[in-house]
Parts: C-alpha cells; structure tokens; sequence
C-alpha cells in the first residue's frame, strides 16, 4: 500500500501494517530485492518517520506547557527519546547526513496542518523501531515486560529471503513459492482477495490448507461480490487464469508464479469495504460543502446534490438537472500514468459550475480512498482558499503553486477523509497539472 510524497519531504514506506497492540505499538511488514534483508523504507525512511514524530510531539508539549494550556498528558518528560535509532548497517556518514535535516522535516510536518496533539495525547511513550528478519532469533523467556519498556515499538518484519529472487520453499508440512517484493502487486496472486475481506475471513482461509486454499478464496470472493451486486454495488466478476498444472502448491513450477486477471483493478480494488464499512464513508470536509466517498453510496444521495463520479461504470440514477451530474472514466496510474491529468479540466469546470449555484457537490470513485481524493484535492486548491472557503478560483490566481501548499492541503482532506490513501503516480499527476506543467512531465516529476 503505498503512501505517496510530495516535494521534499520525507517519503512513506509502501507496507501492509497489522492492526495496533492494545497497549500500543504496531507491526508493520514489507520486502524487498534480492540480496537484501531489509527494504529502505525500514532501515531508513520508518526510523526517520520515528524520530520526526517524537521531535513534533517533544515540541507541541513544550509549547502547550509553556503557554501554560497543558494537560497532564502533556507535561514534557525529560527522558522523551527524540534521537535517531537506525539499524547497524547504516554507515555512520549516512546517519550523520541525516541528522542535520531532521529539525527541518519537523518544522515542515508541524507547518503541514497535521494533527500532532491528537497524536501527543495518545501516545504514552515516544517512538522506536525493532527490526525482525528471517535470520532474526528471539529467546521469548528474554523478552522484557511491556510495560518496563521506555518506549512504544514499532515492529518493522522483513520477510525478505537473503538470498534467490525465486525460490521454492519447505517446511515440514507444506511447501510455497516466495517472490520478494511481490506484496505491493496483489493483483498479481491475491486471486480478488481484499486484506479487510482477508482478516474477516483468515482463519477459514489457513485453515483450508494449501490444496484447498484457492477454492476457498475463490468462494469468499464471489459470496462477497453477490452480496454487493445485489445491494447494488460496484460487483465486476473476477476471473482467474487457470493454470495447466495441478491446483496444489506442491506442483506449481518454480518459475510459472500464479496470474490473475482482472478486468478492472480499479473496480475490484478494496472490495470488502463495500461491505464492511457503513454511510459514514461519505466523508464531509468540514464546511467545504465538497464530500468524497465510495461510489456504491452515491445512490443514496440527495438529488439535490451535485455529483461527480471517477470511475467505474456510470450510474443509473435520476437528477432534477442534468448538469449536476458528471462521469468521468479515469483509471489508475498503474494502467494510465495521464488518464486523471487529461480528466481535470472537466472535473474542475463541473465543480466551479455546481459551487457557484451554492449545491453541495459530492466526489466519488471506486473504494473512495485514491482517485476521488486527487480530484477533490485539485478542487479544494484551484477554487477554495486556504480557509477552505469557496473564492472561485481567486486565491489560486495569486498563488504559485509548491508542493509544500498541495502537502498542506492533503493534509486538511486527510483530517476527514480517514481512509483517503492517495496514489503517488495520481498526485503527482495533480500537482503537474496545477503547476502549469504538460502531460508529459507527469511521470517525470
């Protein structure tokens, strides 16, 4: 799951995280090439992300003690670790380069608008990663109490081999084919399986067995897709491309990996949320007027609202105008790296259009978590100011556009939009478009 930059700031790993500890703390697992233990992301960009967090935290409690506002849980602790921990194979001249930027990183979150006292307030304990590898040996009846520890654990779990970029591995019971970095590419061998519909359904899914794995994932998506389509949701039918060898894992060669095919990745992409999330996915952004979401919601809308839908198929519905209703077909970066940059200008004009006649105007996509929030994102910076007031475009006239200011801006949509999870390939294609910049330069940027 990627989480995308922009500008100079400090990149997000792409990981898949489990659920946080009851006592704090989460797990967070990648991989990465061949020949190494641990990707970049965990030996430099997540301990990074660590440290700049405790900095603004260290921070915001000193001003709300100073200023004389603090709450007990924000009095300053004089041991509150604000240093940077990075693993022993990182050079010394490397760590050292990176310190001297970590004071601006910090000012450069703290001016993002994120909410750092939501985040002072919860968190007990500062920030610290662990690293666990395969080689990694833990003596369980050496691990100290939870509670003795001076800091909340971040688990970074590599899953990389050190070693082969295609193996077949054995146990004693079963046998599978590892392929590292493979985890950012689900479409490839998640065969439709989404990771919320994955956790509601995991241990029917290992208990199964690896002969019969398949079948039962192939079960729990279908049921899962009728249970949409007749509730009328996004329900496009995924096919499998069946293998001319055997089912079972023992069988499968070496160096034929399992291909899915998916008509529509987007369509498909975060299928259980369209059946484990409620209305609440249509997320208000404060008084904007402007909501983004998941399009399965949009029938359920007022026809007093405008409506901008992003992808998928057009919907069936009927509106007292027909201007307060656009389709527009823009597909993922992954199968079209300009599809969102040639479909701005329409998107931008149908909301100008709708603003102005005071209508609320609601964006919606597929999973409402990536290309609904780039369009909005466009929206908010082209025609609102950064008081999130409608000006018609007039701020933006007199603005030059940075990346700072479109950070900032995702940042306030983030705030409501909790499941919003951008794209790189698509904010980038947003920040190109409001810099004046050409299709072409989308990808380069």
């Amino acid at each position: 799951m990627a989480t995308p930059t922009i500008g100079p700031s400090i990149p997000l790993a792409s990981t898949s995280t489990s659920p946080s500890s009851p006592k704090g703390g989460c797990m967070i697992v990648d991989s990465t090439r061949k020949g190494k233990r641990f990707p970049d992301s965990m030996s430099k960009t997540i301990p990074i992300w660590t440290c700049v967090l405790n900095r603004a935290i260290f921070n915001y409690r000193n001003r709300s003690v100073g200023g004389g506002s603090g709450s007990p849980q924000d009095r300053v602790s004089s041991d509150w670790d604000c240093s940077l921990h990075l693993p022993l194979w990182v050079s010394e001249t490397e760590k050292l380069l990176i310190e001297d930027r970590l004071e601006g990183w910090t000012a450069e979150l703290e001016a993002s608008g994120a909410d750092i006292a939501s985040l002072a307030l919860s968190l007990e304990k500062p920030l610290r990663p662990l690293w666990i590898s395969q080689k990694t040996v833990i003596w369980l009846n050496e691990v100290p109490e939870y509670d003795s520890w001076d800091f909340t654990p971040i688990m970074l779990v590599s899953a990389s081999s050190p070693s082969g970029a295609y193996q077949q591995k054995t146990t004693s019971e079963f046998s599978w084919n590892y392929i590292p970095g493979a985890g950012d590419d689900e479409e490839s061998w998640a065969r439709g399986l989404s990771p919320n519909l994955f956790w509601k359904h995991a241990y029917d899914v290992i208990n199964s067995g690896p002969n019969l794995c398949n079948q039962k994932v192939a079960d729990i998506v279908e049921k899962d897709r009728v249970y949409r389509a007749q509730r009328g949701g996004n329900a496009s039918q995924i096919s499998v491309r069946p293998s001319k060898f055997s089912r079972t894992l023992d069988d499968l060669p070496i160096k034929q990996p399992m291909e899915l095919e998916v008509p529509n990745l987007d369509e498909n992409k975060d299928s259980s949320s369209s059946s484990t999330l409620d209305n609440s996915t249509i997320f208000w952004l404060d008084l904007t007027n402007v909501a983004v979401g998941a399009t399965r919601l949009a029938m359920e809308i007022s026809c007093s609202d405008s409506l901008l839908t992003c992808a998928g198929e057009s919907l069936s519905r009927c509106l007292e105008n027909a201007e307060a209703y656009l389709h527009l077909q823009i597909v993922s970066s992954k199968f079209d790296r300009f599809s969102l940059f040639r479909n701005l200008p329409y998107a931008l004009d149908f909301a100008r259009l709708n603003l102005r006649q005071g209508k609320r105007l609601i964006i919606c996509c597929n999973d409402g978590q990536d290309i609904s929030i780039c369009v909005c994102l466009a929206i908010l910076v082209s025609l609102f100011n950064d008081k999130g007031q409608f000006d018609d475009g007039k701020s933006f006239s007199e603005t030059h556009m940075t990346k700072s200011e479109l950070r900032r801006r995702l940042v306030f949509i983030c705030k409501f939009a909790v499941t919003a999870r951008p794209s790189r390939g698509n904010l980038k294609q947003v920040f190109n478009y409001l810099s004046g910049g050409s299709a072409g330069n989308a990808s380069s940027k």
